[in-house]
């Protein structure tokens, strides 16, 4: 139920993808860098149950894809019974122009080693993009 319900989550946005035309990034570090915070932010309403402001800050086709409702569900399902953060460490950022069957846009993607209090060796990963509004906005989350 859980991985069905990873993918389902990784499939929404795939499959949700806006199709307007970013902005092109010119520094790579820069881009990571910010995208990596736009992350960090998020995951931390995440971390603390605040689901329905978690899809607030999401990506707009993020939004459009799952309603808030289905995403607090969805989200509690499958954090709450990991318990809380013991660590998070970054272990890549990976900036593209592609991700398979999305559009062409700015990409970030991190993956972050994680422990929770009852998953100790996990892998989150998590997609920020460029919104057409400059703001670097979560449009994807995994965790394995």
């Amino acid at each position: 139920m859980k991985n069905s319900t990873l993918s389902l989550i990784l499939v929404l946005f795939i499959s949700a993808c806006s199709h307007k035309t970013e902005s092109n990034v010119t520094d790579i570090p820069q881009a990571k860098a910010a995208a990596q915070k736009a992350a960090e932010q998020w995951l931390a309403l995440v971390d603390a149950g605040s689901y329905a402001e978690s899809w607030k800050t999401a990506a707009g086709f993020f939004q459009a894809a799952v309603p808030q409702d289905q995403w607090g569900h969805t989200i509690a399902a499958v954090r709450e019974p990991l318990g809380d953060l013991v660590s998070r460490q970054l272990k890549n950022a990976q900036y593209t122009k592609s991700l398979p069957d999305a559009p062409t846009g700015n990409y970030v993607v991190l993956q972050f080693d994680t422990s929770f209090a009852n998953k100790k060796g996990a892998v989150e990963t998590i997609t920020p993009r460029l919104d057409p509004d400059g703001q670097w906005k979560v449009s994807g989350y995994y965790i394995k």
